[in-house]
């Protein structure tokens, strides 16, 4: 080991820094590589280190770097006692602190720090890339917004240069879009690590797997991707190319992985692929894999069987049809006051269905179906009126074509009616609609309202338990809500394919940030609203306060401003204590004092 001395230009003069360095041999020769950051030393100091660094000699592992708050090494030190000049005390810049503090707390908490440490060691580069990927994912957990943003708005006026030591002008845009090519490489790894991590603190088991699919658009032509594609969007933005991302997580929504699909992938040919991705990773389980009905056939249950797995997933609507008559029976079970729940086994016993009905869903479906009957009715009885007032007979062939164009459009009734375009018996030459209500559609649509059929292999278990199995399927669409709308997944504008994956694996950190805020928060009896805390904490501020001394001199010193009632509160209650000040006390350089006046 040695010491390496490093320039920096700052505010127009020039500082010289030092570093603890090893080398280390590669194939394409010697190599060196820092192992800390000791910032300007005196020539005492310099001695010291060098000392230090021809005892530790190769093991540079042992070295221990200061922790987050530790207190400033100065060769001036500021004596505990000094006359200040309260008339000439100011503030000399704000910054955000507390969001940002908390979201560093969340990174070493998941052990992120330690992880990408060990994947991005530090290298020729001049910031290292796990200092960078900090920055990002911190970002899209604070302020989800662009890296030019960060770069220039972000970054900056928070606590991070400080914190990090890395200076707001070494920050920018192509620096952070080099950090994301670089992060992209080590997606595998990070899943898997975050599976092992918050195993650990949530002591999650992942034998019950929740896989659902969503799409997330393009801003621009995205040329350059080929996964960029149209396809039915979620988003309700098919003008716009987009890609499919299917999430897999635990109950409560704890991340496992993902898997980015072409943008008009059919969601059903994603589950195979997903579970092999798993059993890769993880290893092949009997694990039980909950699915919705947009994912599942024949050929999908019968690969999760033959891989011994199981299952529990929806099934479409008109499957009920087969279990009309047990719809009408008794030997249903409450789960909920307004829930019931039946099993109905199969002849051959291999799979059970569970046929449930709710209440509250009938009620919504009965008033959807009311309503889209109403606008069939009146627009048929707007159209029969045109046909009455026309003065020469219209072409039948356009009529029917409206009258299509409306059933599609109220499509949840469109079964309800037998429409048909007839001449007109009083006027020869003139056409006549004359349309009823089919009552056995009206009797079933009035029977099946509220139900709804899941489907599964497992065997003994009560139909409650396999309705709360398949329930749990809501996490991972909060968990999609969570990543479209808290951390502004979309839309996506990076036109590279790479980088598109890196954008979408910094999400994929900042929401398993955010899912263990929230398991913190429960744990403390603060619910789950998550960016209502963020937003609470980040009006907290480090001050830079500076104090004229009667030597001529001043000081510097970086205060957190104090928390109010309902900080304290929150902080109470999750066992946090903000600190008082950042660093030691230290003289203002007269650079800066008279940059300042």
């Amino acid at each position: 080991m040695f010491l390496k001395k490093l320039h920096r230009k700052k505010n127009g003069k020039g500082h010289t820094y030092w570093a603890l360095a090893e080398s280390y041999r590669t194939a394409r020769g010697s190599r060196h590589r820092v192992v800390a950051y000791l910032g300007e030393l005196k020539s005492g100091e310099r001695k010291g280190w060098a000392a230090l660094a021809g005892k530790l000699g190769g093991k540079g592992a042992a070295f221990v770097q200061p922790t987050l708050f530790d207190a400033e090494r100065t060769s001036d030190p500021v004596p505990e006692q000094v006359t200040v000049n309260v008339r000439g005390v100011r503030v000399s810049e704000t910054t955000d602190f507390g969001d940002v503090w908390l979201g560093l707390l969340l990174w070493r908490m998941l052990g992120l720090d330690e992880l990408f440490g060990r994947l991005m060691p530090k290298g020729r580069e001049e910031i290292a890339w796990d200092l960078l990927t900090a920055v990002l994912v911190l970002a899209r957990f604070c302020e989800p917004s662009s890296e030019r943003h960060i770069a220039e708005a972000w970054y900056p006026r928070t606590v991070l240069p400080g914190l990090l030591g890395v200076p707001g002008e070494q920050v920018y845009v192509q620096r952070l879009y080099r950090a994301l090519d670089v992060l992209v490489e080590h997606k595998d790894a990070v899943e898997k690590h975050m599976k092992a991590r918050l195993g650990e603190l949530f002591d999650v088991q992942y034998d019950l797997l929740l896989y659902d699919v969503t799409s997330t658009y393009f801003e621009g032509q995205a040329n350059r991707n080929r996964q960029a594609k149209r396809g039915h969007s979620r988003d309700h933005r098919p003008d716009c190319k987009q890609v499919c991302i299917g999430l897999v997580v635990a109950p409560d929504g704890l991340p496992l992985g993902y898997e980015v699909f072409d943008g008009n992938r059919n969601d059903v040919t994603t589950l195979p692929e997903i579970v092999e991705c798993m059993e890769a990773k993880y290893g092949r389980a009997r694990r039980i894999w909950v699915v919705d009905r947009g994912m599942v056939n024949e050929e999908n249950l019968a690969f999760i069987r033959d891989r011994g797995g199981h299952y529990v997933v929806g099934t479409p609507r008109s499957m009920l049809r087969r279990y009309e008559k047990e719809l009408t029976e008794s030997g249903w079970s409450a789960v909920y006051e307004d829930v019931e729940v039946k099993l109905c086994p199969t002849p051959d016993g291999t799979e059970t269905f569970v046929l449930c009905r709710s209440q509250a869903r009938a009620e919504k479906e009965k008033a959807m179906h009311e309503r889209f009957s109403e606008r069939i009715e009146q627009a048929l009885v707007r159209l029969q009126s045109r046909l009455a007032r026309a003065k020469k007979r219209p072409n039948r062939s356009q009529v029917e074509r409206q009258i299509g164009r409306l059933l599609a459009r109220n499509s949840r009734a469109a079964g309800r009616y037998d429409i048909k375009v007839q001449d007109d018996p009083d006027r020869s030459g003139h056409l006549v609609l004359a349309w009823q209500s089919r009552d056995d559609w009206t009797a079933w649509a009035a029977l099946r309202e509220g139900a709804y059929l899941l489907r599964t292999n497992l065997h003994g278990r009560p139909p409650e338990d396999l309705w709360h199995t398949y329930i749990q399927l809501t996490d991972a669409e909060a968990a999609f809500r969570t990543f479209k709308t808290d951390l502004v997944l979309r839309p996506i504008y990076h036109q590279v394919q790479p980088r598109v994956h890196a954008h979408i694996l910094v999400a994929f950190l900042a929401y398993a940030m955010w899912k263990t805020l929230q398991k913190w928060m429960e744990q403390a009896g603060l619910g789950r609203g998550v960016r209502t805390v963020m937003q609470e904490l980040a009006r907290i501020k480090c001050c830079h306060v500076i104090l004229p001394t009667s030597t001529g001199r001043e000081i510097e010193l970086r205060c957190v401003t104090q928390p109010d009632g309902h900080q304290r509160t929150l902080l109470q209650r999750l066992g946090l204590k903000i600190p008082l000040r950042l660093g030691q006390p230290r003289w203002r350089r007269m650079v800066e004092t008279l940059s300042a006046m």
